[in-house]
């Protein structure tokens, strides 16, 4: 039996009910939120809203706050417009992509100034032993024929050193990390050029399933993408040139795979303060990674996607998605390291695995975005 003074409280309490957690100041900063990013979830919201206020709510509280403050959520293409290019881009070869200058023996090999910029590292003057008998610059340019043509060791031409002597270099720089000091050198570079700072503050990851060869090796399958083989994790700087690189087995999930390349990023680059992904990293990884590293992860998402949506702040007008004529979309940031992966497959050492080891695969990547900074390094103005 309650008394009458429980009575009278328990009536007071349904009138005035819990005091609000979310006020006006702090409606402002979701709408703030879902304007910066309005692909994210409401998880991503309370995180947000966590950060920025230091106040944590439960998921029905950010929505109803957010239906309070006047946003939607729209799915589809519901509210967005979509318009093709009148005019699409059209790619193709050009003189450059010919390029064969009179000091390369092949279009793959090393120009005079291109050998100029990297000789430092693979000459190693006043060293003990015997003088090398082939000169080092006509082992580089034989590893970088093979990582462009994806020839077998034992077919490189004659014109190169004895197969056996490049490739036992090879892997000795391998081990080495000499490759990954090349591309580093040429990407600082091109940073001081493009105005830039050396070291990024701002990464973009994503990986890609690629087709291994019966060479042996790790390898597995992934079902999303119907590919066997490994996958490759890459992160990049916002231009698009490496920061770090991982290759495992195929079969392991996107977030699983793509650790050791964020750990070596953190590692290499501590600047880093923003990691930019796709949906397949929400989650766990994003808050590993930002618990770990100190790194804010932002996941970009489709605008026009279905199963997310994208908020909507009434009086807002709506976002436009351009499409190209085949209805591509380009997402923000997220097409650098899309554009990365394009630049790879154009070695054709990288379309498929040809070695037992991921470190050698690699090592191939460093060498192939090394050699196209190379060749921006010395013909660009």
């Amino acid at each position: 039996m309650y008394t009458s003074l429980q009575l009278s409280w328990c009536a007071l309490m349904s009138k005035a009910g819990r005091p609000p957690k979310i006020h006006e100041a702090e409606q402002a900063v979701l709408r703030q939120i879902v304007t910066d990013r309005p692909t994210s979830t409401l998880s991503e919201i309370a995180r947000e809203l966590a950060a920025r206020t230091g106040i944590e709510a439960h998921e029905a509280t950010i929505r109803k706050s957010l239906r309070e403050a006047g946003v939607t959520r729209l799915r589809g293409e519901s509210g967005l417009e979509a318009q093709a290019r009148a005019t699409p881009r059209r790619y193709g070869y050009t003189d450059a992509h010919r390029r064969h200058d009179p000091d390369q023996s092949y279009p793959s090999c090393l120009t005079d100034a291109e050998w100029d910029l990297v000789a430092a590292l693979f000459e190693m003057p006043g060293g003990r032993g015997q003088p090398p008998r082939v000169s080092r610059r006509s082992i580089l340019e034989a590893c970088c024929y093979v990582v462009r043509t994806g020839c077998a060791w034992r077919m490189l031409p004659h014109d190169f050193a004895p197969w056996q002597n490049v490739y036992k270099t090879f892997r000795r720089w391998s081990a080495a990390g000499k490759f990954e000091q090349m591309h580093d050198r040429l990407r600082g570079q091109w940073r001081e050029r493009e105005g830039r700072e050396i070291a990024p503050t701002a990464a973009v990851l994503d990986a890609q399933s690629t087709r291994g060869s019966p060479q042996g090796g790790p390898s597995g399958f992934d079902a999303g993408k119907q590919v066997k083989g490994r996958k490759r994790s890459l992160v990049v700087d916002t231009l698009g040139f490496v920061l770090a690189v991982s290759v495992v087995a195929a079969n392991l999930q996107d977030r699983d795979a793509a650790s050791g390349a964020v750990a070596d990023a953190a590692a290499k680059y501590p600047q880093i303060n923003t990691l930019f992904v796709d949906s397949a990293y929400a989650g766990q990884f994003a808050q590993t990674t930002e618990q770990t590293h100190a790194i804010r992860v932002e996941v970009v998402r489709h605008p026009a996607n279905k199963s997310v949506g994208s908020w909507h702040v009434d009086g807002a007008p709506d976002r436009v998605v351009i499409a190209n004529a085949d209805g591509f979309v380009p997402l923000p940031k997220r097409w650098v390291v899309e554009r990365t992966h394009a630049w790879n497959e154009r070695a054709r050492r990288l379309i498929m695995h040809h070695d037992r080891l991921p470190a050698v695969s690699e090592t191939w990547v460093w060498l192939a975005e090394a050699r196209i900074l190379l060749r921006r390094l010395t013909t660009t103005v």
